[in-house]
């Protein structure tokens, strides 16, 4: 490969090669889902160029409610309570299904399901 990323075969054509952060050399160390707003279908905005995705999600920005609320695990009240949030705490929305909000409390996490009851839009 020539420094200007164009390969030469073996018959001394040239052809692009592209160049980028993404390179396809095997599987990676998925990071831990409660903390890194990331599914394979989508991931928040801020981890474009960190993991490829087929869609960077610009997210909402919504309040938890006075009456606080929990971050779940899955979609359902039967599931793992992750996360106690505070009334007035800030939640990133990346994607809703039905009554849940799936999102994080900031880049860093925790990541989980919240119900869209539970939310406000705080410029409303």
């Amino acid at each position: 490969m020539t420094q200007t990323g164009q390969d030469t075969n073996s018959d001394d054509t040239v052809q692009d090669t592209p160049l980028g952060p993404f390179v396809l050399a095997g599987p990676i160390e998925r990071p831990d889902p409660r903390s890194t707003p990331l599914r394979g279908d989508m991931a928040h905005i801020a981890l474009a160029g960190r993991y490829f995705v087929p869609h960077y999600i610009v997210p909402l920005q919504r309040m938890v409610g006075d009456m606080g609320a929990n971050l779940r695990s899955e979609p359902d009240e039967a599931s793992e309570i992750l996360y106690d949030l505070s009334p007035g705490q800030r939640f990133d929305l990346l994607d809703s299904t039905g009554e849940w909000a799936w999102g994080c409390c900031g880049i860093e996490g925790p990541v989980g399901f919240v119900r869209l009851s539970d939310l406000l839009d705080p410029f409303s």
